[in-house]
């Protein structure tokens, strides 16, 4: 893949942000950012990480419990600009016969609220929706999930139903994208950044205001390689922009079989990046 590469601004394993008696396994899977703060889930733990930003105050930090609501753990997590609401994403779960992807949603103080499905069938249960973000138009919140499986380089929207998400619009992200998988999505204004775990790589491109389609062919950037030009960055698999020209980055275990040093000391941890200066702000 040919690519401008991102820059490392700051990193830190989760662990090491935590307080003394937090899990030692930290399976990071989607981020999002507000208020000076990172809000990390994880997909081997039914708890949100409240991290403060400047990566060196760790005294605040905490491992919330979300409760026993159901079994699974989450996939991704997504914040309503407007309330501040939280939205957990269980990428899918027996319904009907079947699969859906379903959501938990919680106040900004991380008291659950509701739970719902989002209602669109998928194949099988570990390649469903991998990503999540919430997106207003016309004052109305709509869910944006980003699909695996049989709808890869999908991004089905969904908008609330009386109990659940109904179906509504797909947006089809670029032929010329040829990410291997898709990990996550995160959407603040028009901008729209997609991460692969298997590329490690980002792609940032731009959403019309006013339809459920993007406006050109975006850009591509690679993870930092290391010394030898090989992929460090693994593991990489939740996202959400922080700035105009950053973004935060949460990365999973090592999977069995990488033995690669670098692969294994970035798992775990929360980056930040920053966009080559001449592409911060906005897209061709």
């Amino acid at each position: 893949m040919s690519a401008d590469q991102l820059r490392l601004v700051r990193e830190a394993p989760v662990r090491d942000l935590l307080p003394a008696g937090s899990p030692d396994r930290l399976e990071a899977s989607g981020v999002v950012a507000a208020g000076g703060r990172f809000h990390v889930i994880f997909d081997n733990l039914r708890a949100v990480a409240v991290i403060d930003e400047d990566l060196d105050r760790v005294d605040g930090n905490t491992l919330v419990p979300t409760g026993s609501h159901h079994r699974e753990a989450y996939e991704d997590i997504a914040r309503d600009p407007v309330s501040g609401h939280l939205y957990l994403l269980i990428e899918a779960a027996p319904r009907d016969g079947g699969y859906m992807a379903r959501v938990e949603e919680y106040d900004p103080r991380l008291r659950f609220l509701s739970a719902g499905w989002l209602e669109l069938p998928l194949a099988q249960p570990n390649k469903g929706i991998e990503g999540l973000d919430c997106v207003y138009r016309d004052g109305v919140p709509y869910l944006l999930g980003l699909c695996e499986g049989s709808r890869p380089g999908r991004v089905e929207v969904f908008r609330r139903g009386r109990h659940n998400w109904k179906h509504h619009a797909t947006v089809n992200l670029p032929d010329t994208l040829r990410f291997t998988d898709f990990s996550s999505i995160s959407i603040a204004g028009d901008r729209v950044a997609v991460v692969s775990q298997e590329s490690s790589a980002l792609w940032s491109g731009s959403l019309r205001p006013s339809t459920w389609q993007l406006t050109g062919a975006g850009r591509t950037y690679v993870f930092p390689r290391d010394r030898h030009g090989d992929i460090a960055y693994c593991t990489v698999e939740g996202v959400c922009w922080r700035t105009d020209g950053e973004v935060v980055v949460v990365s999973d275990r090592a999977k069995p079989g990488m033995h690669d040093r670098g692969c294994r000391a970035k798992a775990e941890s929360l980056h930040i990046f920053a966009l080559p200066p001449s592409d911060a702000g906005g897209h061709r």
